[in-house]
């Protein structure tokens, strides 16, 4: 799938496009949302998710890196090392 492909599609085809062609690579909690980072051959989809709902509010869609650095920042080096 392409960029342009994920961003046209509804809400609901989104929600199924990441669960089932997207790759979860990381997670991260901002106040009330959990934010998942799936990964798609050449881009990357940030699912934000209410906690206090479990509803999905936003879809956040990027290619390059720099978007990365939150959950770049969260890995321990000391844990891939040992």
């Amino acid at each position: 799938m392409r960029l342009s492909d994920f961003i046209m599609l509804g809400k609901e085809e989104k929600k199924l496009a990441v669960l089932h062609d997207g790759v979860l690579v990381g997670k991260r909690q901002v106040h009330d949302h959990i934010i998942f980072l799936f990964q798609f051959g050449h881009f990357y989809v940030e699912t934000f998710c209410n906690t206090g709902n479990r509803e999905v509010e936003e879809f956040r869609v990027f290619d390059g890196t720099k978007p990365l650095t939150p959950y770049l920042e969260a890995i321990r080096i000391d844990d891939l090392v040992n």
